[in-house]
């Protein structure tokens, strides 16, 4: 099958979604739309929304455009017969994502997923699969900590207005953690949480923190999310009942948060305790994640199989929880 791309917005996440596309082979972009674009492409036009959504020849849209618009195009690109793959979040609200699987459900088949590439990454990869494997047990608790710190010119970024962002660090940064947690240990029926914008003073939130708990299973998870750590941080722990799992810092292209290394170790039910030498850690000097992905979504079209990492059901389970935690603002 022949996959011809077109990519609504051509910034950061456009080129790097262009690239893995380029990386995997099996599809070429055809066009781009990105008003603000500064460097033309060779042989690849710059056209308006509508006319990729609406070209003939394109049967696979990325967006991965400002957050507001992020509902809107993924549903005419459905309706337009496309198979759309969308940035995160999928829109502002779990009401939001309702509609657009209303939409999916009657694309006649057309695949839907999202961006959400923490799920990718090796390490990730490498925790799901021994929480599967049940060596370790159950998942007694989970600790998350996303943050960074941003510059001034954070105040002229559409990020930092929530009509274009929909919210502050969580939407933007949290969410990966949140979506890290359900693809652990499934879904969450109890939100607490903390959210505020003590020092940046804007109109989105620069703190959240979050306390998670599935009824169900007991399972109990605490996210802090924030853009006044001055320093950029990864950290997801994953404590089971044989064992436990901290992946600490994650590959990116700058390297902002450090070299990605995952932890892992079992316990011990009698004296001594364990010790930070009994854990076995592996560095993760490569970043698949991105091809990873695309792989993924292009497999699904190609084998008209389901959409399992990133889909709309996945979505709509994160944003419900952050509409829970957006109702504890303080601001």
């Amino acid at each position: 099958m022949d996959f011809n791309v077109g990519i609504i917005g051509y910034g950061k996440m456009g080129q790097t979604r262009l690239e893995a596309i380029e990386e995997d082979g099996r599809g070429k972009v055809i066009a781009v739309s990105e008003p603000n674009l500064q460097v033309p492409l060779d042989n690849i036009p710059n056209l308006s929304h509508d006319e990729i959504i609406n070209k003939p020849e394109i049967n696979v849209i990325i967006v991965s455009t400002p957050n507001f618009l992020n509902k809107e195009l993924t549903i005419k690109a459905l309706e337009a017969g496309k198979h759309v793959f969308c940035e995160k979040p999928p829109a502002f609200t779990g009401a939001d994502v309702q509609e657009i699987i209303e939409v999916e459900k009657n694309s006649n088949g057309r695949k839907l997923m999202y961006g959400f590439n923490h799920r990718h990454h090796g390490s990730v990869i490498r925790m799901k699969e021994l929480v599967d494997s049940g060596e370790f047990g159950k998942i007694i608790w989970m600790r998350g900590r996303y943050g960074k710190s941003v510059t001034e010119d954070y105040f002229d970024n559409w990020r930092a207005k929530k009509e274009l962002a929909g919210g502050g660090i969580l939407i933007d940064q949290g969410i990966h953690m949140l979506d890290l947690f359900l693809h652990l240990a499934g879904d969450f029926d109890s939100v607490k949480a903390e959210v505020s914008n003590l020092y940046w003073n804007l109109e989105v939130e620069d703190n959240a923190f979050v306390i998670l708990r599935n009824s169900e299973t007991g399972i109990d998870a605490s996210l802090h999310s924030t853009m006044s750590q001055w320093r950029h941080l990864f950290s997801l722990e994953v404590f089971m009942e044989k064992g436990y799992m901290v992946l600490n810092g994650l590959i990116t292209s700058t390297m902002s948060y450090g070299e990605e290394v995952l932890s892992i170790a079992k316990n011990r039910s009698t004296a001594p305790a364990a010790t930070w030498k009994d854990e076995v850690k592996t560095q993760y000097v490569e970043d698949h994640s991105w091809r990873y992905e695309i792989e993924h979504f292009l497999d699904a079209i190609e084998n008209d199989s389901n959409i399992e990492i990133g889909n709309s059901s996945d979505a709509f389970k994160l944003m419900t929880i952050i509409d829970k935690i957006y109702a504890e603002k303080n601001f």
